[in-house]
């Protein structure tokens, strides 16, 4: 039976879905399919796709890989690096 006292916070969530804490994690916290869907480039509008390593967000039209940090993807120019020819090959 549930406590009914225990508080629902981020930590206690990720647990219950079966999810790592920054400090176990198998993978990289990423943002939702659903938000993945609906999120563009906010420099071209363009469509983005995540990295293989699934710590960025790509803008083939900006050239610009922007990261995620804790499951949340930092959309500025400022966060953004560059992409270099190579990285833009489709693999």
């Amino acid at each position: 039976m549930p406590d009914e006292h225990q508080e629902n916070t981020p930590a206690t969530a990720a647990s219950e879905a079966g999810e790592t804490d920054a400090d176990g994690a198998d993978e990289p916290a990423v943002p939702s399919p659903r938000l993945l869907e609906i999120l563009v480039c906010p420099l071209t509008r363009s469509t983005l796709e995540i990295s293989k390593d699934r710590t960025e967000l790509i803008s083939r039209r900006a050239r610009l890989a922007y990261p995620i940090r804790d499951g949340i993807p930092l959309l500025t120019r400022e966060a953004a690096r560059e992409l270099s020819d190579k990285e833009l090959k489709p693999s």
